[in-house]
């Protein structure tokens, strides 16, 4: 029997990379960086051997998709930001087997996905950076699930969530993490004014109600989360129109998840988005 071990909201924001770089803005996120770090320790103290990263930088426009690949490796530069993440190495194994039992289990859950090994799918930037920083040594595997959903219902998302643990849990024989990768609001600066808010979130209403989202988090109000997040996806730009965090909160018992967010990278502005790396505790599910 598998094992859900752990699970979070990660920032995977391209000035991560830039921070690494020389120049004015070196350094400059070393906190999320440094966030990453410590979850990846958390995850090798647990025994996870695969990591599963709900990329909200993977766009689907039809069904649930999984990068299944076996292997991955390349030289990734975004078509969204190319001035930002340019030629980052990378390379990384797979887990078919967990992936094609994923699909299968959220299929018979009545959402249809598929489990792709044999493409030429690359990973997005919303797996890439954070595998560069917590997964450089190639420990864990990594599959990917897209969660960039542009005309899908957030309740598929959230099916998608529980079956993916029940699949973990039946037909898998280790332990996992899951990660979903993408921002509270993620209202993008307006073009012409990226320097400004490259360390700002857009307006004061977002900003305050991504705090009052976070209070929620740690003070374990899922009933009230739960029935404004999708108001919340559309008013506050939810990165994704947060599926990532409807597949987490489904893995974790959606509204009977009864688990407290412990911070560990601390609210954040990057180019007028809210970001964050929070650890959800992986609780037994309430039927």
């Amino acid at each position: 029997m598998g094992e859900l071990a752990y699970a979070a909201k990660i920032t995977h924001v391209p000035s991560m990379y830039l921070s690494e770089m020389a120049g004015p803005h070196k350094g400059c996120r070393e906190h999320a960086i440094s966030g990453h770090r410590e979850i990846s320790k958390r995850c090798r103290a647990l025994g996870v051997d695969t990591i599963v990263v709900f990329d909200t930088h993977w766009l689907v426009n039809s069904g649930y998709h999984i990068n299944n690949a076996p292997h991955f490796k390349g030289v990734y530069t975004s078509n969204e930001l190319p001035h930002f993440i340019k030629n980052l190495p990378y390379e990384y194994d797979g887990n078919p087997a967990l992936g094609e039992s994923i699909a299968k289990a959220v299929t018979e859950a009545g959402v249809h996905m598929r489990a792709h090994h044999d493409t030429s799918l690359t990973l997005e930037y919303g797996s890439l950076v954070p595998m560069r920083y917590m997964n450089e040594d190639r420990h864990f595997n990594v599959v990917s699930i897209a969660a960039l959903l542009t005309v899908h219902d957030l309740q598929d998302s959230v099916t998608m969530g529980r079956a993916l643990r029940s699949a973990i849990e039946n037909d898998y024989d280790g332990k996992v993490a899951i990660f979903a990768s993408g921002s509270l609001s993620h209202r993008f600066a307006q073009n012409g004014t990226a320097d400004k808010f490259l360390h700002n979130v857009w307006s004061p209403f977002l900003e305050d109600f991504d705090h009052r989202v976070v209070e929620m988090w740690q003070n374990g109000d899922w009933q009230r989360f739960t029935e404004m997040l999708p108001e919340y996806a559309d008013k506050c730009h939810g990165e994704g129109f947060m599926h990532d965090t409807a597949m987490l909160l489904g893995a974790l018992g959606w509204d009977q998840y009864e688990g407290k967010v412990e911070v560990i990278s601390p609210y954040f502005g990057s180019s007028g988005t809210g970001q964050i790396n929070a650890e959800f505790p992986v609780l037994p599910m309430i039927d």
